[in-house]
């Protein structure tokens, strides 16, 4: 069984208890995420099945979106409601106005730069910054610049702040709202919720919980699976002709399949005469074709 599965995280779960449940559930092979959610985010968990596998990484980099819920004028020791959680503002502050959120909102969009936090899965000398802090520990750590392309204010109660962010791949979230409520005046803030909706051009509106999933027939439940080649839809497609296709899959450099004129190390997605996706391959200097990273077997591109 090979193909994308989009997920709906559930609260609580890690990204890793999700990945082995997806597995058993679909006796799939092979099963691996693209992208981390911590136990208290939910949403978006895109999952790549048996050969889809091969092809996991290309999401690493995409651009994300996230629902989030800040508390103002309170600290955590994890950056949301895990850790110790202190109040930092005293009790003649009053609520800020949504006029005044969205001008200082504005200070964050563009390039900004962070400290990555320890909490976080960010590994020093082998081991992640949140073992470290764990033991009560903290390691120094280079800063790092990211992207805020939208900032949009959902609702605002009192000190409640919910927020939609558009960001790059990197930002943590938990560092953002912190360096929010810093910027507002109320000397910090942590987050209550947090829950990815979108990553790259996939949605949550076509992701599926666990518990819907396990309500399904096999044949339904294998229908909620994506086509391998959804990953890799911002590289060019290429049909190759039956010879063609016989020596890409034997390792054999191929020419005259290429319409156009492309740069060399160009990434193409090759597909065979019938439009079964065989994988990545990739151009050379002359215009040839060459493989990249290729499917095990022609029947692993339709699901």
């Amino acid at each position: 069984m090979s193909g994308v599965l989009l997920l709906d995280k559930a609260l609580g779960a890690s990204s890793n208890k999700a990945v082995q449940s997806i597995k058993r559930l679909f006796f799939a092979t092979k099963c691996g995420h693209t992208g981390t959610l911590d136990p208290m985010a939910t949403g978006l968990l895109p999952l790549c099945l048996g050969e889809a596998t091969k092809f996991s990484a290309m999401l690493l980099g995409a651009d994300k979106t996230y629902q989030a819920t800040l508390i103002l004028g309170y600290l955590s020791t994890t950056g949301d409601t895990e850790g110790e959680i202190s109040k930092v503002i005293n009790d003649d502050f009053c609520p800020p106005t949504r006029q005044y959120c969205d001008r200082i909102l504005t200070q964050f969009i563009g390039t900004i730069t962070q400290i990555p936090p320890m909490y976080s899965a960010l590994k020093y000398q082998g081991r992640p910054l949140y073992a470290y802090a764990r033991d009560g520990k903290t390691v120094e750590r280079k800063a790092r610049q990211v992207q805020i392309y939208q900032l949009h204010i959902e609702s605002l109660q009192e000190y409640e702040l919910r927020l939609t962010i558009h960001c790059s791949t990197g930002t943590y979230i938990r560092t953002l709202a912190e360096d929010i409520g810093k910027a507002l005046g109320y000397g910090g803030a942590y987050l209550t919720q947090l829950r990815r909706t979108r990553i790259d051009c996939f949605d949550i509106a076509q992701a599926q919980t666990f518990a819907t999933l396990e309500k399904l027939d096999t044949v339904s439940r294998d229908g909620c699976l994506l086509p391998i080649d959804c990953l890799l839809q911002k590289f060019q497609a290429i049909t190759l002709d039956d010879a063609a296709v016989l020596h890409i899959t034997q390792g054999r450099i191929v020419s005259d399949q290429l319409k156009n004129v492309l740069p060399k190390d160009t990434s193409i997605r090759l597909y065979n005469p019938q439009q079964q996706f065989l994988g990545l391959g990739t151009v050379t200097h002359d215009q040839k074709i060459i493989a990249k990273r290729l499917l095990a077997t022609h029947k692993y591109s339709i699901i």
